[in-house]
């Protein structure tokens, strides 16, 4: 098992320019600018609770609309988390959190199992959280799961105010993939799979 779980990404198109540098076995520090302050709200909280450092650089078109920069972020994170992994030795793999905030209740169950799955059960009755559309974040997670090679469930239990909904899904989020991604002590040099590898 390499010592540095860390990645670097970069990605170009003709729509957005990302860089993402991500260190699993971080404290919470990061330094995010993606043109999209919602974004960058939420990224900060994947990075705070999962106690991952990160940080992201990402120019884009917003001047159309967010959802190119929103998509590509998460399909660059995507594949840094994806990289830093490996081979996935040693990993929990499964992680699980209920996260409250007000009226909000999510849950999150996940999975790196190397098959991409996105079960997603939000019911977010507005549009927008300020300029943000809310249809986005379903869009950032199709692009982290199908990038990182995770199988995800999102469910809302409880909740009614957008912006509650969407920052206690992303809370739960990161402290169910710092519970997947953590090494198991007991077994850190094996591979967590019956079949002694997991897709990639």
């Amino acid at each position: 098992m390499s010592l540095l779980r860390q990645a670097e990404i970069h990605r170009k198109t003709n729509e957005t320019e990302i860089s993402v540098f991500l260190d699993i076995d971080g404290s919470g520090n990061s330094n995010i600018d993606t043109g999209v302050p919602f974004l960058d709200h939420m990224l900060h909280q994947i990075s705070s609770h999962g106690l991952f450092d990160l940080n992201i650089k990402a120019i884009g078109d917003t001047e159309i609309d967010d959802h190119h920069t929103n998509e590509d972020v998460g399909i660059a994170l995507g594949k840094a988390f994806s990289e830093s992994l490996g081979d996935r030795k040693g990993i929990n793999r499964f992680g699980h959190f209920l996260a409250p905030l007000d009226e909000a209740l999510i849950q999150i169950t996940l999975d790196c199992s190397g098959r991409p799955h996105l079960s997603y059960n939000l019911k977010i009755q507005s549009s927008k959280i300020g300029s943000y559309d809310t249809e986005l974040v379903r869009e950032f997670f199709i692009a982290f799961v199908n990038n990182s090679g995770i199988t995800l469930h999102i469910n809302q239990i409880q909740g009614v105010n957008a912006h509650h909904i969407v920052e206690a899904t992303f809370k739960a989020f990161s402290r169910a993939m710092r519970m997947a991604t953590e090494i198991d002590k007991r077994r850190s040099e094996t591979i967590p799979s019956s079949k002694g590898m997991l897709e990639k």
